[in-house]
């Protein structure tokens, strides 16, 4: 498995992120008391399940080996295990950021993903 997990989030809260040094979520993290993750086999699906149709997007991704243990993969949809993280992002552990622009029936397109 890769340790490399991905989040997709709205450009203007990354950006947000950028000028603070530190990623602490959007609004359904901060409820639930974690920044939720994908791996690279569940983030097409995430996307299309909480993400459908949205534009101004990014898919984010961070190297899990660098988030040590705060970094905690749990059983969600179907016994699927996502990685969740306990704590902000730092920055520092982000590989790369990319847009996910829609297709024309308002998919997301995405980039080349490490598995």
């Amino acid at each position: 498995m890769s340790s490399i997990i991905y989040k997709i989030v709205p450009a203007t809260l990354w950006q947000d992120a950028l000028n603070s040094g530190e990623f602490k979520g959007a609004a359904i993290d901060l409820t639930d008391g974690y920044i939720h993750f994908s791996t690279a086999a569940q983030a097409k699906e995430t996307a299309a399940r909480h993400f459908a149709g949205q534009e101004g997007l990014l898919l984010v991704a961070v190297d899990g080996e660098k988030l040590g243990d705060r970094l905690v993969y749990e059983p969600s949809r179907g016994g699927d295990l996502f990685p969740h993280l306990y704590g902000p992002l730092c920055l520092d552990a982000v590989l790369w950021e990319k847009p996910l622009p829609l297709d024309a029936d308002g998919n997301h397109i995405f980039p080349e993903l490490d598995r």
